[in-house]
């Protein structure tokens, strides 16, 4: 499929996707350590697990309003409040002693705005493609996905500890342009919205998302998505403030590695192997069963994030980063298509924003990992995160592959 022949509103999604991520995910990454730096580690573990919970009941407010309303309007205002407040944290930085209350505050509104926009833009690439062009189309924001976020990873690494405000300095500059390219480009999607049905908005709201509760296969995905996820969210999280304190500094020259570059280079790493290897692997994957090649895929994941959850060693955490993201590249782009596949055409807003309870959950269960790894030791962390990672395995084979698929938009019955 040639980039000529994607619809619009794809290109505009993958081109400002692009960018916005290339800069957030110089700073992003490293919010669990900002926070451990400046308030310490249980605070700073408190106070994202509590984000999480706010981002994920936010971002169920999202689905609904992006089935009532038209998604373009929501994606343009919800960008502009976004905006404003990578200002508001970008501000809190400029004075020598920074303003940590402030940045949080910016930070939670943050979460806010972006988990109500977005499954309005989830639902736009659902509603723009069809399931003959769905995978190749996920296949190629997959990609680049991660050379955004390597591109990120990159300028994080190198500028983040000396030039920390110019970095916010320009997330917040590309945060401004994308309301605008959503006003200028974004086409409104000719869906049929939903209608309100009871007069109490909060009945109205649980009422829509009564289908996706009931939709077990479909539940089964999400929760065990989110074990899954969970494992790669805590190199972020308990890995890096764990590599922080305990990685032995080496030297390549006069160039010191010390923990938070080894973060970094574990992350460029992990993106640089998905930009190179996305659509080699997903050729070879296709010549093969689905569910053979999902168990693969988990397997070695889950093999690789064990390690590198207790690993002290450059080599040993290079190698066994490297089998976790070959098991993603395997697992993912059959995850991804299935699972979009299995969401009704009348309510694919509120299907995205519930199956973003695996993200909020995996990002909730990683910031947790900085409390518990307070408490246990670096060997006993990679056995919780291994039981993790089986429950979530179970989980996301059945409810794929296992269970009656009464989720198939054709058997769903519209309310």
């Amino acid at each position: 499929m040639a980039w000529k022949d994607y619809p619009q509103n794809i290109k505009v999604r993958l081109i400002t996707s692009f960018f916005n991520r290339a800069i957030s995910s110089s700073v992003m990454p490293f919010m669990a350590l900002f926070f451990a730096q400046h308030k310490g580690a249980i605070w700073a573990g408190s106070f994202l697990v509590i984000n999480v919970f706010i981002s994920f009941f936010i971002n169920l407010i999202g689905g609904y309003i992006s089935d009532r309303f038209p998604r373009k309007i929501v994606i343009v205002i919800t960008t502009l409040l976004s905006a404003s407040m990578f200002a508001l944290m970008t501000i809190s930085l400029v004075p020598d002693e920074k303003w940590i209350v402030l940045f949080a505050i910016g930070y939670v509104a943050f979460t806010i705005t972006s988990s109500l926009g977005r499954p309005a833009v989830h639902a736009i690439i659902i509603d723009s493609t069809t399931p003959e062009n769905r995978k190749a189309i996920y296949a190629l924001d997959y990609w680049l996905v991660n050379l955004a976020m390597a591109i990120g990873a990159a300028l994080g690494g190198l500028l983040y500890v000396n030039h920390q405000l110019e970095l916010f300095i320009a997330l917040t500059v590309v945060s401004v342009s994308l309301p605008i390219a959503y006003g200028i480009w974004l086409q409104d999607t000719h869906v049929l919205l939903l209608k309100k049905k009871h007069k109490n908005i909060f009945v109205d709201l649980l009422h829509n998302y009564k289908v996706a509760f009931q939709d077990k296969p479909f539940v089964k995905v999400v929760v065990g998505s989110m074990f899954i996820f969970a494992a790669e969210f805590s190199l972020n999280s308990y890995i890096g403030v764990r590599l922080t304190k305990d990685f032995k500094s080496l030297f390549v020259g006069d160039f010191e590695i010390v923990g938070v570059r080894m973060l970094s280079i574990l992350n460029i790493e992990n993106m640089l192997m998905v930009v190179l290897l996305t659509f080699f692997i997903s050729k070879m994957t296709d010549k093969f069963s689905k569910r053979k090649m999902l168990l693969l895929g988990l397997c070695l994941y889950g093999a690789g994030y064990m390690v590198v959850t207790s690993a002290n060693i450059w080599h040993v955490l290079i190698l066994f980063n490297a089998l976790a993201t070959i098991g993603e590249l395997i697992y993912s782009p059959i995850y991804n298509s299935e699972k979009a596949n299995m969401m009704p055409e009348n309510q694919r807003g509120s299907y995205s924003a519930f199956s973003g309870l695996s993200f909020s959950g995996a990002d909730l269960i990683a910031r947790s990992t900085i409390i518990i790894g307070a408490f246990l030791v670096p060997t006993m962390m990679s056995v919780y995160i291994g039981i993790i990672l089986m429950v979530g395995t179970f989980l996301l084979y059945s409810g794929l592959f296992l269970a009656n698929k009464i989720h198939s938009p054709k058997n769903i019955q519209k309310e």
